[in-house]
């Protein structure tokens, strides 16, 4: 008797569940981000955004090309930090969790500033907290914390470099999307505060507005975004190849080879040597010292007043 298509069948047993988890990932955050986005719409109009550098401006978004949009990825890229540690100190700070859960937060986010890289066993372990700890709450809930916990804690992490790129594919007309492994109601209260048109994010799933404390899909990571991203640009009737998308990682990989217009933002070694390879645009918004010991030449953050300037005075003073 013949078995059913599943669509995945070159796989392995094994790949061919990872792929389907990552599509389920994808298909859901696309899905929530839609709604979110429409609701975005139908309120007032979000608060005028951060002061922006103008000079960190891209080169190619087309004033009224409704076939492009541009995806950003949120930790490293647009925001200092990981957004989810962040929020983990908020709901610390309300009483939702003890000490010990803390301490191991903060532990991830130092090893995150200080390797300059997401390390996937403390995300992991850091989403597995995470849902641990909603599990039972309304999402009404989260999200009404998370606004106040994006005003103490992230909203003076956002790098202005990267706000000011975003903000320039508004001017243009496009839409902006946040796409991230952290929860889609903590992306989504970011890219509101930042005027941007919504988010894709880790799905955690509810019932009658309540976390369960499971996740639908898997968290939106690597090949999951890139996922997400194709379905969303499907549900919008977008042209990948006119689109851009933005990200410091190397595991994004995936999600900026999407696209005709990728950049590589902040990246780590991994991303800067692949975007090299394949002449993308790179952009580093970091101070001196960091730009100038992973190695970034002047001419690459020439966009970023800031933190390009910086990085060539860094390396003037090295050579003297």
């Amino acid at each position: 008797m013949p078995q059913p298509w599943t669509g995945f069948g070159w796989l392995t047993p094994s790949r061919r569940s990872a792929t389907a988890r990552s599509v389920l990932a994808g298909e859901a955050s696309a899905e929530a981000a839609r709604k979110s986005s429409q609701e975005l719409e139908e309120q007032t109009a979000a608060p005028a955004p951060e002061e922006a550098e103008a000079a960190a401006e891209p080169e190619f978004p087309v004033v009224g090309d409704a076939l492009a949009a541009a995806f950003f990825d949120l930790d490293n890229t647009v925001m200092q930090g990981a957004a989810i540690f962040h929020f983990g100190r908020g709901l610390y700070k309300r009483k939702f969790f003890q000490r010990r859960e803390l301490t191991r937060f903060a532990w991830q986010q130092a090893w995150f500033r200080i390797a300059g890289v997401e390390d996937p066993e403390h995300m992991q372990d850091a989403r597995d907290s995470a849902l641990s700890i909603v599990k039972g709450h309304r999402v009404a809930e989260l999200m009404s914390i998370g606004e106040e916990i994006y005003d103490e804690y992230m909203a003076e992490r956002i790098w202005p470099g990267t706000r000011a790129l975003a903000q320039a594919h508004l001017d243009a007309g496009q839409k902006v999307w946040l796409v991230t492994a952290a929860p889609v109601e903590i992306a989504t209260v970011i890219a509101r505060r930042l005027g941007l048109t919504g988010a894709l994010g880790t799905v955690a799933e509810s019932i009658g507005g309540v976390y369960t404390g499971k996740l639908v899909g898997e968290p939106l990571h690597g090949p999951a975004k890139a996922e997400a991203v194709r379905a969303l640009a499907s549900a919008e009737g977008l042209e990948l190849g006119r689109c851009a998308a933005y990200s410091d990682s190397h595991n994004d990989i995936p999600m900026l080879s999407l696209v005709g217009h990728p950049y590589a933002i902040n990246p780590d070694a991994k991303l800067r040597k692949h975007a090299r390879e394949r002449d993308w645009r790179l952009r580093d918004y970091r101070t001196g010292r960091k730009a100038a010991r992973i190695g970034i030449p002047a001419a690459a953050g020439a966009g970023a007043v800031a933190g390009g300037t910086a990085a060539a005075i860094a390396l003037h003073r090295r050579r003297h």
